[in-house]
């Protein structure tokens, strides 16, 4: 098997792995965010502030990885 070969079925794999993987991450910092809005009505806008970044930083990652990705196609 070429080096050609493994980017070809690894690129698409790790791309859709890391897509799966952010969604699932994603969703379990919205969820927790919005149990612990519900029993702390009052503290919102700091479980927002602190669920908002942490999505930043998820997409961020996937991004990076998104980027990798398409810098390596030139690969093929």
């Amino acid at each position: 098997m070429t080096p050609q070969t493994a980017l070809s079925f690894a690129l698409p794999l790790g791309l859709a792995f890391t897509a799966m993987a952010s969604a699932f991450a994603l969703g379990k910092a919205v969820s927790a965010a919005m149990d612990a809005t519900a029993r702390q009505p009052e503290a919102s806008t700091k479980i927002l502030v602190n669920m908002m970044a942490g999505c930043a930083l998820i997409e961020a990652l996937t991004l990076y990885a998104l980027v990798f990705g398409f810098s390596l196609m030139g690969k093929i």
